[in-house]
């Protein structure tokens, strides 16, 4: 039978099953098609924080959102076109974020009285279809038994029921595939390397997918194809990336840039792990990780790193932060370089460790004891990970400081496609090691001696050097007890105290001066609201003021990359604007700093629901801040793509 082919610009996809099911692998080889064919994408995954909650309940339903497009987006999108459920529980958890008339690709195989039961259904949805009280019947709903077919496509390989029925992801992966046109070959080479070991497993899951694909082709069932095209690019190497395998990349390039060997010292923690697996990898790099007893030993590890001369690194989230909070102290008096990554997550104490939030913004900033500062940098997207973690290493090492590496959850699992850097545009770092003594003491009988003095510092970015033990000449102690100023010897003096307090504060400071003027986007120059924010709101943030401009109002908007310290020129892009606006997810931190250090009324826009802000109720906040500013009424009757 012949197909309908229809063009679209943009769909969302979800993939929702048990956290068994085996949604996030279907949802990323679907990122992957999509990548190699050229769109632009961004993805949600979103995990059960059991390891294994009972199978069929709603705790346990783990799922993956992809959103592509053939052109510029920057969310994984408010709601999905597109469910694909593989059991009543998967449904139920996920309809409520489904518009009017989306479709439904349910597994009917797992609809049996004891899923519906665990899924809290009184009866099955299914066979209400096309009744008066069909609770599905806004949608378009396409019942498929995607086990049912799986296990008849591979009986040849002689499998048990059981693992048969597991490569029912595969199923649904090539229908998706064939309905929306995405390469297949990525996906089957991607299955011969992965089981290459268990030839049945192997063929069973490519059997499997090209099935799918040859279901959608011949079935009655989906008579429509959909094609969305690639989406223009700057020229370049692309690639697809997740945050935290940018961010690890990142690292490694900042030893590469500072020739410095990258120590890794980490406990591992949700959803830091990942960076510690990657780096593990490239000892060719001059890499080495330690996988630490506790947090504590691994910052403590990394520290000891850096008084080596290695560049020390330690990732965790904000539980580990709390307990890493004396050690940054350490690295604070001992002022070395040190970058901590915290990839963010729902807290407080253990929280939700599989859910995104970024409220550790006045943890990084004032998050241990005594006049600690310590400099702040955020990523904005997956791929920007790449450029903060260098952006993070220059400033340890030129500054001699631990640095703060806020990513968050969404950033972390989330990808998109990357354009791979080319060596010569990354910044040099010179660690600038120093090689002999610094300081001609004269003696009460007048004789000279050079001395090296471990808290002589540099006129410019008042770090003070840095000797790498065993260096003849420049042997040193540091430690945690206060330092007299150029000595480094311990001193109780007050006025030395209050000196080195206020030098170390300075130092962070003039970081500031290091850096490039903030990029306001403000298209029309006549904006009188602006939008500020930090992190993974960029995406959200971004998608609200395209759809107000569409409308045909003015907003403006700026990203903070550098938390502490603030650029210079922020305070005066503040006083531009009537009205600030300061959307979060947390309950107002960096508004909070922004009313303290600028005296400007920052309204907060706050979520804390484990979840990225939704792009179109942000934007009716900014409308609504808009209307105000300007008295006038704004109706956001812009198309749906504009706000994603």
């Amino acid at each position: 039978m012949s197909k309908q082919v229809k063009q679209l610009d943009r769909v969302i996809i979800r993939f929702a099953g048990d956290s068994g099911d085996g949604m996030q692998l279907t949802g990323d080889r679907f990122t992957q098609e999509s990548a190699v064919f050229g769109n632009d994408l961004v993805t949600l995954p979103n995990f059960p924080a059991e390891i294994r909650a009972p199978q069929g309940t709603l705790p346990g339903v783990s799922s993956f959102q992809v959103h592509f497009a053939d052109h510029d987006i920057l969310t994984a999108g408010d709601a999905p076109d597109v469910l694909v459920a593989m059991n009543p529980a998967a449904l139920k958890a996920n309809l409520g974020d489904l518009p009017k008339g989306a479709t439904i690709i349910v597994d009917t195989h797992d609809f049996t009285g004891r899923n519906l039961t665990k899924a809290g259904y009184d009866a099955n949805p299914l066979d209400l279809l096309g009744d008066a009280n069909d609770p599905l019947g806004e949608f378009q709903v396409q019942p498929v038994d995607l086990t049912g077919m799986t296990v008849e496509a591979v009986k040849e390989f002689g499998l048990s029921r059981k693992d048969a029925a597991r490569a029912k992801n595969m199923f649904a992966l090539g229908l998706l595939s064939w309905m929306y046109g995405r390469p297949t070959d990525p996906t089957v080479t991607f299955l011969e390397k992965r089981f290459a070991k268990v030839a049945d497993i192997r063929d069973a899951n490519i059997t499997a997918f090209k099935a799918g694909w040859n279901f959608g082709e011949t079935t009655e069932a989906f008579v429509v194809q959909y094609e969305i095209k690639p989406a223009p690019m700057a020229p370049g190497t692309y690639r697809n990336i997740t945050g935290n395998l940018a961010l690890s990349y990142g690292l490694i390039a900042g030893g590469v840039q500072s020739g410095l060997p990258v120590f890794l010292g980490s406990y591992p923690i949700t959803p830091a792990s990942d960076i510690l697996h990657e780096l593990s990898k490239h000892k060719a790099f001059g890499v080495t990780t330690l996988q630490a007893e506790d947090e504590i030993a691994g910052i403590g590890s990394a520290i000891g790193a850096s008084f080596a001369g290695s560049l020390g690194v330690t990732t965790t989230s904000g539980p580990g932060i709390a307990l890493k909070s004396e050690a940054i102290g350490l690295a604070v008096m001992t002022e070395l370089p040190l970058v901590v990554v915290d990839v963010q997550r729902g807290g407080p104490s253990t929280g939700l460790p599989t859910k995104t939030e970024q409220a550790d913004l006045l943890q990084a900033m004032f998050g241990r004891n005594g006049e600690a500062p310590v400099p702040i940098v955020a990523p904005q997207s997956p791929g920007d990970c790449f450029s903060a973690a260098v952006e993070a290493c220059r400033i340890a090492i030129t500054y001699r400081t631990p640095v703060m590496l806020l990513s968050d959850g969404y950033l972390a699992n989330g990808s998109e496609p990357w354009r791979i850097p080319e060596i010569d545009d990354l910044p040099a770092i010179e660690p600038n090691f120093a090689t002999e003594r610094n300081q001609t003491v004269v003696a009460k009988d007048g004789t000279e001696s050079e001395e090296y003095w471990p808290y002589l510092r540099d006129e410019e970015t008042l770090a003070r050097p840095w000797a790498i033990p065993g260096t003849p000449g420049l042997e040193h102690r540091i430690g945690g007890i206060e330092k007299a100023k150029n000595t480094g010897n311990i001193s109780y003096d007050p006025a030395n105290h209050d000196y080195m307090v206020r030098i170390r504060q300075a130092k962070v400071d003039g970081i500031a001066n290091s850096l490039p003027p903030l990029e306001v986007d403000d298209p029309s120059g006549e904006a009188k609201v602006l939008v500020i924010g930090w992190g993974s709101t960029y995406g959200p943030i971004g998608a609200g003021c395209r759809r107000v401009r569409k409308a045909g109002f003015n907003v403006a908007q700026v990203h903070l990359r550098h938390l502490n310290p603030f650029p210079n020129d922020l305070g005066e892009i503040l006083k531009r604007y009537d009205k600030v606006l300061c959307p979060e997810m947390n309950l107002g931190q960096l508004s909070l700093l922004l009313r303290g250090k600028y005296l400007v009324d920052a309204i907060g826009y706050n979520q804390v629901n484990g979840m990225p802000i939704k792009a179109a109720a942000l934007a009716e906040a900014i409308g609504n801040l808009v209307a105000e500013a300007e008295g006038v009424t704004v109706d956001l009757t812009a198309p749906q793509e504009a706000a994603q």
